[in-house]
């Protein structure tokens, strides 16, 4: 196995499994392998990023699907909606920065956006204390627009369990 096979792994590991923030740990990864005094510093030339790249999109659709399955919403690593609309518009901005299709996993976000506000309107018709829809109706709509759904997608009634606009 090269070296640079080998490093390039390594830091796949690294992007793949990344916190929050995909793209820092994208960008860490590249100055690791390029520039830093304790890393390969391999030329640029040397290095196909595709995998680093695709690495950070698998994690930017985990961690945007992660608060928009109803299993979790009540769980501790819920962030609700709104987070996954923050990660959601993150995504897309390191898409164009990076030139990759900002729209590559619009329509599995779609279908479970739409399976999350269905089980959400049951969750709050049984009875459910309070809606885990934590983004004003706008917000929710926008996003929804993102990713390709248009308001009469959104289950009926939707607005009534979304926060109220400051």
């Amino acid at each position: 196995m090269s070296k640079v096979f080998e490093h390039l792994e390594n830091e796949w590991f690294v992007v793949r499994y990344s916190g929050e923030i995909p793209e820092i740990a994208y960008n860490s990864s590249v100055y690791f392998l390029t520039k830093a005094k304790d890393g390969p510093r391999l030329a640029q030339s040397e290095i196909d990023f595709t995998p680093l790249l695709e690495a950070a999109r698998e994690r930017f659709k985990e961690i945007i699907l992660r608060d928009i399955l109803p299993e979790n919403r009540n769980t501790a690593m819920y962030r609700g909606v709104k987070r996954t609309i923050v990660n959601y518009q993150r995504f897309q901005k390191f898409c164009k920065r990076q030139g990759l299709d900002e729209h590559a996993y619009a329509k599995e976000v779609a279908v479970s956006l739409l399976n999350f506000l269905e089980a959400e309107s049951v969750e709050v018709t049984k009875g459910s204390p309070c809606s885990a829809v934590n983004c004003t109706f706008e917000e929710l709509n926008e996003f929804a627009l993102s990713v390709g759904l248009v308001s009469h997608m959104l289950p009926e009634g939707i607005a009534q369990l979304c926060e109220e606009k400051n």
